[in-house]
């Protein structure tokens, strides 16, 4: 499992990364204090505080380079 922090402070930024999560056969949380959901969860995504950035666990112990380059817009650095 890998996690990483990543941004998604608008609309649009929750629909793409939606649509890029669900091209992969792999699970992904999102984790926002004590809420976990699943991340290809448009509806569920929209119930955490999205003003600041949230936790992804990638479930996968193969294909993470894949995941990370399409993931890499919504990635912040701390």
């Amino acid at each position: 499992m890998k996690t990483v922090k990543i941004s998604l402070n608008s609309i649009d930024k929750v629909k793409a990364f939606v649509n890029d999560v669900t091209k992969f056969d792999t699970d992904f949380d999102l984790v926002s204090g004590r809420y976990v959901i699943d991340a290809k969860s448009i509806m569920g995504i929209f119930s955490l505080d999205l003003s600041k950035p949230i936790e992804l666990n990638i479930h996968s112990e193969e294909a993470v380079n894949t995941i990370m380059d399409t993931l890499a817009p919504y990635i912040v650095e701390e």
